[in-house]
């Protein structure tokens, strides 16, 4: 037997029902309660459990007076169970859409970069050009929208890719530039331009410890033999900015983005003149020649402004 025959005879062992009731045990611990739930005799469930475990070949639950607890291979299955009915349901919603008129439907993970700077203005010129298509936005770390693409949670990611992509594919979006960030008054804003390096005897403001901003000012810092002050981690650029009015310290943001949020605070934008204050912000997939139409037309529309400066493209 060929293993893609292997896979199809698997496959026809397993019914939906039987992994929802099984589901539903491991949720209540009790056939009898998941009977009940479910409106299905307990009988039924049983016999269904057991052939579950006949089709594996494998014990799934360990049964006693009590109700049920999962054997090993029972709490494996739980999870890909869990995974392939979550998944259906997604589907399910996602195909109601079109009956409902929508013609297209792209998932899409970026970073807060790409998201305050340029994705708004980017996604309303898309949508106005093809409203019958349905973009699922979600705002992740570069390191986890780069993970979500390969493992198929997402059909497209826009983020910084310093950290490295593994085997995706990826093209140029967009170019931004990093900045510090001061109260206005603050010694540091008599400068045009500093050096990262610069600004370590003052206290930081700072993202999220895994944001592609955070790790590159952490390396910069190692590299010079010197650490971080950070007093306060945010998780968002706006509240960064009024830490810092607030003089909770200094802090490290895109030049656009800070240039977007007007009246967040009384600061002042010093540029940096290390080399990585300069970002590529990428697109990347899995592979971009087999995503479905409609994705291929975002991922055509969104870089047709990848030789853009900032300012032009806003």
């Amino acid at each position: 037997m060929t293993p893609k025959s292997s896979e199809r005879n698997f496959t026809r062992r397993i019914d939906l029902t039987s992994l929802q009731l099984f589901v539903a045990v491991c949720e209540l611990g009790s056939i009898g309660k998941a009977a009940e739930r479910e409106f299905i005799a307990a009988s039924a469930v049983s016999k269904r459990l057991s052939d579950l475990e006949a089709a594996l070949d494998t014990p799934l639950l360990y049964r006693h007076t009590r109700g049920v607890d999962l054997t090993p291979a029972g709490q494996s299955l739980l999870h890909h169970a869990r995974s392939v009915l979550f998944s259906l349901e997604k589907m399910q919603g996602e195909l109601s859409e079109y009956a409902a008129g929508v013609r297209g439907h792209v998932r899409v993970h970026a970073s807060i970069s790409a998201i305050v700077q340029f994705l708004p203005e980017d996604l309303g010129a898309f949508i106005a050009q093809h409203p019958e298509v349905k973009i699922d936005l979600e705002e992740h770390l570069s390191t986890e929208v780069v993970r979500a693409v390969q493992e198929g949670a997402a059909d497209l990611g826009i983020c910084n890719t310093a950290d490295g992509i593994g085997d995706l594919q990826a093209q140029p979006y967009r170019q931004d530039r990093l900045v510090l960030i001061v109260p206005r008054g603050h010694p540091l804003g008599e400068q045009d331009a500093i050096a990262f390096e610069d600004t370590l005897d003052f206290d930081h403001v700072g993202l999220h410890s895994n944001s592609s901003i955070y790790l590159a000012m952490r390396d910069a810092a190692a590299l010079a033999g010197r650490t971080i002050k950070l007093r306060i981690h945010v998780t968002g650029l706006d509240a960064m900015c009024r830490m810092i009015h607030n003089r909770l310290g200094v802090g490290v943001m895109p030049q656009r983005a800070f240039e977007l949020m007007h009246g967040v605070g009384e600061l002042e934008a010093v540029a940096l003149n290390n080399h990585w204050a300069t970002r590529q912000i990428e697109l990347v997939a899995r592979d971009f020649s087999s995503l479905p139409v409609t994705a291929r037309l975002l991922v055509d529309h969104l870089t047709a402004h990848a030789a853009l400066p900032a300012a032009a493209a806003a």
